[in-house]
């Protein structure tokens, strides 16, 4: 070992980066370690021939002022666009008709997406008590709001959202502030209109409200910036193989984070290591400090799901393209997830004169979809936009798009294992844990949580026996 920093950050994904930015402007030395090309873990895009795919996520919601803070900060505030209105309209499948979701009480009263039935059905929903035990997202808005709104509204947003079951997930871990509605105010109605004053006194926007964006070159503008600004401190084509925990003769803890670079060994010392990779890998470094946390962040699941990128001919769009897409409920029985209209909310997604359209398939729902081939999946997926949006024609342009792993599941009992990370933490200082399975999964979440991490992290820093955040031993450099 011939280096040391205070702190060691595994991963370059938006979370790790994120630590890293706000680390940094307190002063800590650090190095960023990843194994990739680039920066931003699945935030990449690639573009050819005029087509711009997104291979992680597609746009964000700009629900943190952390956006705009960091964007100033990096310089890249006149690189963010924000999508066409006509994002704001969004369809769902019902018996094979596209519904436009209904965004405000008249829009859903005239709404034909759900029944007479089924709209008096959510009459009831200020009168229903509180649960008494942990439930899934499924069996709370069943017993919130019925069964109809939880088929053609929560069912295909879930999808959409994690790709995920709601009779799997759980509603407290996946779903949060729509659990503390009813923790808090009682029912769901009410506390939609009373936390609406408790957001903005936080400077925060719920969902359906923020700004979504992108920029002119794609979401991988952002972790490109945030590499630029961390210069030496990132360290890309590292492959991280082992965090040990020692201590010196002086009493100080002390982490060696081994890396193999290109076939190259290499080492770093540090008093902290953040280990901000996804948790079926954060389990292998975690064996060493706790058996059963590395089972169980390496059991959490992870659904496989494709991203099929289809270009059309404009002329081939059977209908207007008047919003963000749609979302398939598992009810209509279909082999796509949903379609984003891409080329509709940002430009600059398909060559002049074409429209670009991309579909999601696999998901905790049909996870043997995604595995098939990529001709079989291309036929799939144009054969569904052609039933569902009377597209003529074939793909000028395909683009397929894998992870054998996507989003993780916030199932029933994840709170427990969020738990146990704490406990871990607290039983090995120096030792975090960040990403999108701890926190929420959206890009603003993960935000939120890795400049809570940093904070957190500086402030242990300055009140430990052992140093501040300015101090660094050897001369900082490493093989």
């Amino acid at each position: 070992m011939t280096g040391h920093r205070d702190v060691v950050i595994v991963g370059a994904g938006i979370s790790g980066l994120t630590v890293a930015y706000y680390l940094r402007r307190a002063g800590v030395s650090l190095t960023v370690l990843d194994p990739g090309d680039a920066p931003g873990g699945t935030m990449q895009t690639l573009t050819d021939g005029g087509w711009m795919v997104e291979t992680g996520p597609n746009s964000a919601l700009e629900t943190t002022p952390l956006f705009g803070e960091m964007f100033d900060g990096l310089g890249i505030t006149g690189e963010r666009l924000y999508a066409e209105p006509a994002a704001d309209r969004r369809y769902i499948l019902r018996d094979g008709v596209l519904h436009p979701l209904p965004m405000s009480p008249g829009a859903f009263v005239r709404s034909s997406l759900w029944s007479v039935a089924g709209k008096l059905r959510l009459m009831k929903e200020p009168f229903v008590g509180r649960a008494t035990e942990e439930e899934t997202v499924a069996q709370f808005v069943r017993r919130r709001l019925g069964e109809e709104f939880l088929d053609y509204a929560i069912n295909p947003f879930v999808a959409g959202v994690y790709a995920g079951d709601p009779a799997a997930l759980s509603v407290r871990a996946a779903f949060p502030k729509l659990y503390a509605l009813e923790e808090r105010y009682g029912g769901l109605i009410r506390g939609m209109v009373r936390g609406a004053g408790e957001r903005r006194k936080r400077a925060e926007k719920a969902k359906d409200r923020a700004r979504m964006f992108s920029f002119r070159e794609g979401m991988q503008t952002f972790p490109m910036a945030l590499g630029r600004s961390l210069g030496d401190e990132l360290r890309l084509k590292c492959t991280v193989t082992s965090v040990e925990r020692k201590t010196r003769p002086a009493g100080t803890p002390e982490f060696l984070v081994r890396y193999r670079r290109e076939g190259d060994p290499g080492s770093l010392g540090a008093a902290a290591v953040v280990l901000a990779v996804p948790a079926y890998i954060a389990g292998n470094f975690v064996r060493p400090f706790s058996e059963s946390l590395a089972a169980a962040l390496e059991g959490i699941f992870y659904p496989p799901v494709a991203e099929v990128f289809l270009g059309f001919p404009a002329s081939a769009m059977g209908r207007p393209l008047d919003g963000f897409g749609y979302l398939i409920p598992a009810r209509e029985e279909r082999k796509i997830l949903g379609t984003i209209w891409s080329s509709a909310l940002f430009p600059g997604r398909a060559p002049a004169g074409h429209v670009a359209l991309t579909t999601f398939v696999g998901g905790a729902r049909q996870p043997l979809v995604a595995g098939l081939g990529d001709n079989a999946l291309t036929e799939i997926v144009a054969s569904e936009i052609r039933s569902l949006m009377a597209v003529h024609g074939d793909p000028v342009y395909a683009k397929i798009i894998r992870w054998e792993k996507a989003i993780p599941q916030y199932n029933l009992g994840h709170l427990a294992l969020v738990e146990e990370i704490g406990g871990l933490e607290r039983r090995v200082p120096g030792l975090y844990l960040c990403g999108n399975y701890r926190g929420g999964i959206a890009v603003g979440d993960c935000l939120a949580s890795g400049e809570r991490l940093a904070r957190r992290i500086a402030g242990e820093m300055r009140n430990s026996p052992f140093g501040s955040p300015a101090r660094t031993a050897g001369d900082g450099r490493d093989q």
